[in-house]
């Protein structure tokens, strides 16, 4: 009557996040980048960056943006901006210039980071905000518009 069946006695296991796309060493991109995987990023990139899942900068990246967000977001080459993620791991070559909002945090011994880290008890990673139309219920902005 109170017998656990097979599917019971299945361990929940969590997926694996694992790198998918690759930015060379070498390579260099201005963009935007967004969507779902595991990237890692060798080479230099300027944009914003928006991954559902793991976000590698490795010792020879270099990525320049105003705000990173990601699940996790390993750090072993360059960062410069905000980084916004559930799992941020600076490792001991990983450098770091902006502000950081994450749940868990690590770093290595030798690691380096300028800016301010806030730790949340949950991170949003959704960027609709910024992309969803106007509601009629916010205010129209306070100032005119000008002639020409």
């Amino acid at each position: 009557m109170f017998r656990k069946t097979s599917q019971d006695t299945q361990p929940q296991v969590k997926p694996v996040e694992r790198v998918t796309s690759v930015l060379g060493p070498g390579i260099v991109w201005k963009g935007n980048l967004r969507g779902s995987g595991g990237v890692r990023i060798e080479g230099a990139f300027e944009g914003e960056v928006t991954v559902r899942g793991l976000l590698v900068i490795g010792e020879t990246g270099r990525l320049t943006c105003e705000e990173v967000q990601a699940n996790t977001v390993i750090v072993a080459g360059a960062v410069r901006g905000n980084i916004r993620a559930e799992k941020l791991e600076i490792r001991s070559t990983g450098r770091v210039w902006g502000d950081v909002t994450t749940v868990a945090f690590a770093t290595e011994e030798g690691a380096f980071l300028r800016g301010q880290v806030r730790m949340e008890e949950k991170v949003e990673l959704d960027d609709e905000e910024k992309s969803k139309p106007a509601s009629v219920e916010e205010n129209p902005p306070s100032t005119p518009p000008e002639s020409e």
